[in-house]
């Protein structure tokens, strides 16, 4: 029975994924640089200090940190306008309120853009808390990290649910103990992989809805 969820935000909330890989791609030409194939692979396993250091190898000549600055400048209009949420995800959230299930978002974007969208559809306040890579200083990816989230949740590994679209993240989540649900995104290249490492998947968030009610209806889900 999940007791708590762990949400992903970029690919699984909101549809952002190819505003990304559009923005790595500007910014390397705007600074005289042609993006190498599969950047946007690179990219996601990356934090944004990795991303900044990765594009002073390929040849950038600026500071780490007005590399993360401009990038957040890149993509904070389409956060702020244009950027949609993903299907389903205010009857995801209904449901879980509906039983009494806490929630919380664990991502590896700026607060900064995170606040923004949140706040521009209306759901910021519904999240018990949020929880980024860079103001904590962890990856993702890193075994501790999805601990720590959900010690502040307050569940129990074995029954916190891990909703990602992200192969890297969904691995991690599983080989740290937590119940992996895999999402699919349209950006993800590594579906099948991220389905089979995930202890469910779903094509979209109704899905995982469905998934949560069912278990509360006491059928076998699995």
């Amino acid at each position: 029975m999940i007791k708590g969820v762990i949400f992903d935000m970029d690919g699984t909330l909101i549809d952002s994924m190819q505003s990304w890989s559009e923005c790595d791609r500007r910014f390397l030409k705007e600074n005289g640089i042609d993006p190498p194939p599969g950047i946007s692979e690179v990219m996601k396993t990356l934090s944004m200090e990795e991303c900044a250091r990765y594009f002073i190898d390929l040849g950038v000549k600026m500071e780490p940190q007005k590399i993360t600055d401009r990038i957040e400048e890149m993509v904070l209009d389409e956060y702020s306008t244009s950027i949609p949420l993903k299907d389903y995800v205010t009857e995801t959230l209904d449901t879980l309120d509906r039983y009494g299930i806490p929630y919380c978002i664990a991502t590896a974007n700026y607060r900064t853009l995170t606040d923004t969208i949140l706040k521009r559809f209306g759901i910021y306040d519904r999240f018990k808390f949020i929880y980024t890579c860079e103001e904590n200083g962890i990856k993702k990816d890193d075994p501790e990290f999805f601990g720590k989230v959900c010690a502040l949740l307050g569940t129990e590994k074995e029954s916190t649910a891990v909703v990602d679209d992200a192969l890297h993240c969904i691995e991690s989540a599983g080989n740290a103990g937590f119940f992996a649900a895999a999402v699919f995104d349209k950006g993800n290249a590594d579906w099948e992989k991220t389905s089979a490492a995930a202890d469910i998947a779903f094509d979209d968030l109704h899905g995982f809805t469905e998934f949560i009610k069912a278990q509360h209806q006491g059928k076998n889900v699995i």
